[in-house]
């Protein structure tokens, strides 16, 4: 399915739904869409459960009615690595992944240690696949540290978006793109400017590539409003980087 999320082209969601594990989830963007879209034709049979985890062995083979090569975000409305996904269905997640080399896919979770485990104990990973962890402030850096640990990822990132502390003095060692942004919605938090400047200066002395999402609802004034007015530049410019690209 296309997407709105500029860093990817399309979302695949062979699972749906998860549970509050940190402070980014508090007003989880992928909760809210569950809701509305239990109450749409055409996906209120697919979101019948709300946002309780659920597998879709049914959408496994989605990937291959794709004619040209793609970037996919895996599990944008869930987290395949959720402890109620069964190891024998993310087994059948990766069976479809390395059975078209042709697509690349993000892979991005907030279980950071069932995810290593995972590569590290269960399965070889494969070069179109780029592992991510949610990392929004400083109290996660555990999940860089496990992510860091799959040794054969082709591409390592973080998303720290919504960011919710101030990641002055990240350690970016082996990791090979950040993602970040502002939160969005009524109940949004607002992220101070500097904290932004802050992290994109430290992608800056690591030669980390940096993507700047979106203001969300506070903009760089900290005034609130739509997300679409306050845009996404920052200190007047635009950082959309992707991996391999260099300051």
């Amino acid at each position: 399915m296309a997407t709105k999320i500029e860093w990817t082209e399309k979302v695949w969601n062979p699972v749906t739904g998860c549970t509050k594990v940190s402070e980014a989830c508090r007003n989880c963007y992928a909760e809210v869409m569950a809701r509305r879209l239990s109450g749409m034709p055409g996906s209120k049979e697919k979101y019948k459960n709300g946002f309780n985890p659920t597998i879709h062995p049914d959408c496994l083979n989605e990937p291959y009615s794709w004619k040209k090569p793609t970037m996919c975000f895996v599990v944008s409305m869930g987290d395949l690595f959720h402890k109620q996904v069964p190891i024998e269905f993310i087994d059948k997640v990766f069976d479809v992944i390395t059975t078209t080399p042709q697509h690349t896919y993000q892979v991005l979770t907030k279980r950071a240690m069932r995810m290593a485990w995972y590569f590290s104990e269960h399965r070889q990973i494969t070069k179109n696949v780029w592992l991510g962890v949610t990392c929004e402030n400083g109290k996660y850096y555990d999940r860089v540290c496990h992510l860091r640990g799959v040794k054969d990822a082709t591409v390592r990132f973080l998303s720290c978006e919504p960011l919710l502390g101030d990641m002055a003095d990240i350690d970016l060692t082996h990791i090979d793109w950040v993602i970040t942004g502002g939160e969005s919605g009524v109940n949004a938090r607002h992220t101070p400017v500097q904290w932004f400047r802050n992290l994109r200066d430290a992608c800056m002395r690591w030669n980390t590539p940096f993507f700047f999402k979106q203001w969300g609802a506070y903009g760089e004034d900290g005034i609130k409003r739509s997300k679409y007015l306050n845009g996404s530049t920052l200190d007047g410019v635009e950082y959309k980087m992707m991996p391999g690209d260099s300051w």
